[in-house]
């Protein structure tokens, strides 16, 4: 019946996104609505989870992945239209409430020293098993030399959001997290960070892709994102875009 298609295509498009986009779609899901979309409805997690969720049958239609390599997979698993496209580079920052005795800085030092003094109780990060900025994390505190003394004081955030939380709740010392989370109105003004060298740690390149079953609501927001208008967004919370 005509009423029941009208009913169908207005189906708000189901999104499965990177939890450190949580503040930047929140922010971009309106601005797709104020231009006529229908509003996505959007589920945030680690991205290994949402790949596993997406294997097994989940019905999403738009996946923004934190590391491109899960939709590589999902793409030769047969679950996607085709490879989609990179949306994005993420940064990494070590992060702290504003009042924190921590010292924050690009090298690690002020956590070093902590670490060295006795002084740092836990800090958060991402779980590496299914997070991709947690595996970004490890590498990052490899490379600071510092992996080996600070494992027994981390504390593994379900995904990057929770990390976040963790980092600047005053429940741990600090956090290595996203940057695009630390970007936020809700955490701008409450912590202190410093970003981490890129060349300490592998590129996190973010890769969205179209589903399977995706519908029409769901191609329109995936080509909103790609316009100069989303990419202005992207750029304000810290995520370098491809072709700058």
């Amino acid at each position: 019946s005509l009423i029941f298609s009208m009913l169908a295509h207005a189906e708000p498009a189901r999104v499965a996104a990177a939890a450190d986009l949580k503040f930047v779609l929140e922010e971009l899901t309106q601005a797709f609505e104020k231009q006529g979309g229908e509003k996505p409805s959007v589920t945030y997690g680690s991205s290994g989870a949402i790949t596993t969720q997406i294997s097994n049958g989940a019905p999403f239609e738009l996946f923004l992945s934190a590391d491109e390599d899960y939709v590589t997979k999902l793409n030769a698993g047969g679950f996607t239209k085709d490879e989609g496209v990179l949306y994005a580079t993420g940064h990494l920052v070590i992060v702290v409430p504003k009042q924190a005795a921590l010292e924050v800085d690009p090298e690690l030092k002020g956590l070093q020293a902590a670490l060295k003094a006795g002084k740092l109780q836990r800090f958060a990060i991402a779980n590496p098993e299914h997070a991709p900025y947690g595996r970004r994390a490890v590498e990052v505190l490899k490379h600071a030399g510092i992996w080996e003394q600070i494992q027994p004081k981390l504390v593994l955030g379900e995904n990057v959001a929770q990390a976040a939380q963790f980092a600047t709740s005053g429940s741990t010392d600090g956090g290595i997290v996203a940057l695009s989370l630390v970007k936020s109105p809700q955490l701008m003004n409450s912590v202190k960070y410093a970003e981490i060298p890129e060349s300490w740690h592998s590129p996190q390149r973010q890769r969205m892709v179209l589903l399977k079953n995706s519908g029409s609501n769901a191609k329109a927001f995936y080509d909103f994102l790609q316009q100069p208008a989303a990419r202005q967004v992207f750029s304000r919370y810290g995520f370098v875009l491809p072709g700058e």
